[in-house]
């Protein structure tokens, strides 16, 4: 067994040989090494099915089954499909997700869920556009072709907010960020850092392309409906309510001018409305009669300057970790 990079996940390779394939670039003489990498939770239904269809796509590849502490059969019909199975002890996708980030070495990533509601077909040609279009991560959106039952209650309308929300606030038109079908390259998975611990990480994995300036892509693909028996571990009320914190989140961490500024916008303007009641005292009689509207007006527009201070701060500090990140991108390669 391979201990991971930061020594804090539990990991353990089932079916594998004394010299872990996740690390060992010795076992994969290809000049490609693309791996296809497969988050699972109780998926016994549809997890050979995926293994088997990606294999057949992608004959060339190495596929691994990441068991997120599955109560079903879903281990033995990985391991039947003759998978690398790898157990995830941390409890959720994001950190499963994490988790692979860690241990597996590979050029190309392909990261899709196990529920077989994406097209394998699509992964040759999804990898040709990763490659031509120079791109550090390719997003399969579900949007264009989709069959009935595909998305759940409010999913669509859930997208497209947050999808518009991102659009506004990074300057990227971006269709579906929600998707669980993603090509990415190796400086993607060296560069970007997964914070998040259930399903708002394809929400994270967006933001933090974008903040870092890397190249993201969007291609349709076919999404189809889970077949019968087959459940979804989405909540789609408080797993929205997670994805919306996360876009606040990681807004105040990489578009701090953004963030500060509408905190500084919102104090000035509750300032505002707090302090005409004493300025119209001022005017009329030359006393301020409205003495606590008028301390409370001050405080918020104290605050209203302190958060626009600290956003200049914050935003210069940004750029300059972004300009390092750019400076270690050449090292990263040559060092490979």
């Amino acid at each position: 067994m391979t201990a991971d990079r930061s020594g804090d996940t539990d990991d353990e390779t089932i079916g594998g040989t004394a010299e872990n394939p996740l690390r060992n670039p010795k076992l994969r003489p290809n000049a490609r090494r693309v791996a296809v990498v497969i988050p699972c939770y109780s998926e016994e239904i549809t997890i050979a099915k995926v293994v088997t269809d990606f294999r057949n796509a992608l004959p060339e590849a190495e596929i691994y089954v990441f068991d997120n502490n599955s109560t079903d059969r879903s281990i033995e019909e990985a391991t039947r499909a003759k998978a690398t199975v790898v157990r995830s002890l941390q409890q959720g996708k994001g950190n499963v997700i994490r988790h692979i980030f860690q241990v597996v070495d590979a050029d190309i990533y392909i990261l899709v869920d196990g529920d077989d509601t994406y097209q394998a077909a699509a992964a040759p040609g999804m990898i040709e556009e990763l490659e031509n279009e120079q791109l550090d991560m390719l997003v399969g959106i579900r949007l264009g072709e989709y069959k009935d039952g595909a998305f759940r209650r409010f999913h669509l309308f859930g997208n497209t907010v947050i999808s518009g929300l991102i659009s506004v606030f990074f300057r990227r038109k971006l269709k579906d960020v929600l998707s669980g079908y993603r090509i990415l390259s190796r400086d993607f998975v060296e560069i970007v850092p997964i914070r998040a611990r259930g399903f708002e990480v394809e929400t994270e994995m967006t933001l933090q392309a974008l903040s870092k300036r890397l190249r993201v892509g969007e291609t349709a693909v076919l999404y189809g409906s889970r077949p019968p028996g087959s459940i979804s571990k989405l909540d789609t009320f408080s797993d929205g309510t997670l994805i919306l914190r996360s876009i606040i989140m990681l807004l105040r961490d990489y578009r701090p001018l953004v963030f500060f500024s509408g905190l500084s916008l919102l104090f000035g303007l509750t300032a505002l409305v707090a302090g005409i009641a004493p300025v119209q005292d001022y005017i009329e009689t030359r006393y301020v009669l409205h003495v606590p509207r008028a301390i409370l007006a001050s405080g918020l527009a104290i605050l209203s300057l302190l958060s626009f201070a600290a956003g200049l701060i914050l935003d210069t500090i940004s750029r300059f970790h972004q300009e390092t990140l750019e400076l270690l991108r050449p090292i990263l390669r040559k060092n490979r």
